[in-house]
């Protein structure tokens, strides 16, 4: 469903922050609709549809050539307000073939059609899926602008702080030259500078900056959203909040990643807290952890499922009624005679010691333990566990225990992007959760088809027997791509294993770089080199997205960028972003995935079948439908696990609304 522009002007009098209202709406009717709008029109009639439009695009451009500056924009506008408000396909031909024109003029570019047709899809509310290197940057700059000249206020919503700097500086001429304000926010800005930068015609944002400043909006305003509310919020204690809202509303949004952002990353809420007085409790802590290193697996407790949550077994509770008198529990006399607060802190502290891994889950930089995000591979500096396991994993590390946090507000990003009064988006791995998109936040996902045909080449998978198999077969693999004349990118899913890779090719004498993590600062630099002869480059999920890698010519002679893929993802779609990184354009490139029957993402979702199909097959003589077969089971499994929890996330989320509507604050 869309919003017209022409609608924007009677919510902008009547509320303090337009947005979408929530619906209640059955699981049997989030099923229904999921299904209709993830059927797709048949590849023939959704090829007339492109080129149809793509003629209009041309025709219209005829006539731009003699239009001068001041006239071109003139004639922007007016387009662009026809063309967000009416969706008419020749109103958006014509703000197209405008922006399309203005791209040129400005920044030197001319878009191809598959980036026009996927604007113009966006700006219907859609969400698309481009080929990556199909170049994603322009194609959310045109619908921006578009979006932007309408009047309508907008966020370009994307998955790190490198990407919100770098698309917001390379499109920035374009904007400058329609005379649109662009914004940046992402964790660098300081939060007293953040409420001028949304107020930009448009924002670029990382998607936790943007929902943590929603948060921050409601929790000052109180569940405040309409003037109505302010006036009487003000008549009763004189301020509508503690300081003025950062956002203007939730308009329209356009999502780089999407998939990554509304379907990964939706798992977990977002929580703003405020911090306690840091050292408090720190002996109940270290306590705690010592009374988990009593605790016997099996006897005392297990841990269920790929996500290895603990759970105390009744020997386990009893153990706890009654632990052993050596034990000293001097400082967790405030809840320890509470059967359910000691079991929780003590499941949370068993967390602490056998699930949370340092350099896969955390690291420590200068004495404080430091969240890595696993979707991106990169560092939150500012986020922290809640429920203790943050102060109980500092405890574990020896670091200086830091406030626990009291939660202020909390959100999932199903419920907050679904809020938006138009939602886009862009990714080149959509298709496989189309129906789950259309569902959840009632958008449809089209296929894009791209520029050039791809001419990437996918080696078979290759399984090992353990990880220094592995990394050996990485090592021979890369010095082999390197005497052929190609550049190499070593792809990893955690901070230690790119460490383990670095160290396995130091060990063979090949010299190489590593971007993860702890070298955040130096990722434009890495990305830059990464394409140059001789170059071999390991990287963490950092490189997985967003990163155009720019091959020397040299090697692309020698077929291009080659991929190597050390661990499968629990999504296939991970994977293929991946891959994406070579033969971008129509650019030659390899890739290949060299993975161990050891790895962690199958011993946790695939192990019996892993040990069946080594009974039955040779590692070295394994068919590869065997191989791919194992895939199969791993992602399968791991997607219908992280589906499951995004439901309950998401019902969770809904149940805790109804029970604070009474106070009109649903967060």
């Amino acid at each position: 469903m869309s919003v017209l522009a022409s609608s924007t002007q009677p919510l902008l009098a009547a509320r303090a922050y337009p947005e979408r209202d929530g619906e209640a709406e059955s699981r049997l009717d989030r099923w229904t609709l999921g299904k209709l709008l993830s059927v797709s029109a048949p590849a023939v009639l959704r090829e007339h549809w492109r080129r149809t439009f793509m003629r209009r695009v041309d025709a219209a451009a005829a006539d731009l050539a003699g239009l001068d500056d001041a006239a071109l924009r003139r004639a922007a506008r007016t387009a662009a307000r026809r063309a967000y408000a009416v969706q008419a396909a020749v109103d958006g031909a014509r703000a197209l073939a405008l922006v399309r024109e203005a791209a040129r003029r400005t920044l030197g570019l001319t878009p191809y059609p598959p980036q026009v047709y996927g604007a113009w899809q966006m700006l219907r509310g859609r969400l698309i899926e481009l080929d990556t290197g199909e170049g994603k940057t322009l194609t959310a700059a045109l619908a921006a602008c578009v979006a932007a000249l309408a009047g309508a206020p907008t966020h370009v919503v994307t998955v790190n702080d490198y990407l919100a700097r770098r698309d917001a500086e390379e499109m920035g001429p374009l904007y400058a030259w329609f005379g649109l304000g662009v914004g940046v926010v992402h964790t660098g800005v300081a939060q007293a500078a953040r409420a001028a930068e949304y107020a930009r015609d448009i924002t670029y944002c990382t998607n936790k900056d943007l929902v943590f400043d929603y948060l921050r909006d409601r929790v000052n305003g109180r569940g405040v959203r309409s003037l109505a509310q302010q006036s009487v919020r003000r008549l009763h204690d004189g301020s509508a909040g503690s300081e003025p809202a950062r956002l203007r509303g939730l308009f329209f949004a356009i999502v780089d990643e999407a998939d990554s952002i509304l379907i990964d990353e939706a798992r977990t809420p977002l929580i703003l807290s405020s911090m306690r007085e840091a050292g408090e409790g720190e002996q109940a802590f270290s306590e705690l952890l010592a009374v988990a290193e009593r605790l016997q697996p099996t006897e005392h407790f297990t841990l269920i499922g790929p996500q290895q949550i603990p759970e105390l077994t009744k020997a386990g509770r009893r153990w706890l009624e009654a632990p052993p008198e050596d034990l000293v529990l001097e400082h967790c006399g405030e809840f320890w005679p509470v059967d359910w607060m000691r079991e929780h802190y003590v499941q949370q502290a068993l967390r602490a010691l056998h699930v949370m891994r340092r350099d896969q889950h955390y690291v420590v930089v200068d004495g404080k333990v430091v969240i890595v995000d696993e979707f991106t591979g990169r560092l939150l500096p500012d986020r922290t566990w809640e429920q203790g396991l943050h102060q109980l994993v500092e405890a574990r590390e020896g670091c200086a225990i830091s406030g626990q946090n009291r939660t202020l507000a909390r959100l999932t990003y199903q419920n907050f992007f679904a809020r938006y009064l138009r939602l886009a988006g862009m990714s080149g791995t959509l298709k496989e959760v189309a129906s789950e998109l259309a569902a959840v936040y009632h958008a449809r996902t089209v296929r894009i088809e791209p520029h050039r045909p791809c001419l990437r080449v996918t080696s078979d998978n290759l399984l090992l027997a353990d990880k220094a198999a592995k990394q050996a077969a990485v090592a021979d693999d890369v010095r082999l791509r390197l005497q052929q004349g190609q550049a190499v990118l070593v792809g990893t899913r955690s901070v230690r294993a790119s460490l383990e890779i670095s160290a396995a090719l130091t060990a063979a004498g090949i010299r190489h770089r590593v971007l993860n993590a702890l070298q955040n600062d130096e990722e434009a630099e890495l990305v830059a080199q990464a394409g140059q002869p001789g170059a071999v480059t390991v990287a963490t999920n950092m490189a997985g997205r967003g990163t155009d890698i720019k091959p020397h010519p040299a090697v692309l002679a020698s077929g291009g960028l080659h991929v190597v893929l050390t661990e499968w993802h629990e999504s296939a779609r991970i994977d293929r972003q991946l891959f994406g990184r070579c033969a971008r354009q129509g650019d030659p490139g390899t890739c290949r995935a060299i993975v161990a029957l050891d790895d962690e993402v199958i011993q946790s979702h695939a192990a019996g079948a892993a040990r069946w199909l080594s009974s039955r097959f040779a590692l070295a003589g394994m068919p590869a439908w065997a191989v791919r077969l194992l895939r199969l089971i791993v992602q399968a499994s791991a997607e219908a696990g992280n589906a499951s929890q995004r439901r309950l996330t998401m019902q969770h989320d809904r149940q805790m609304r109804r029970q604070l509507a009474f106070s009109g604050i649903a967060e």
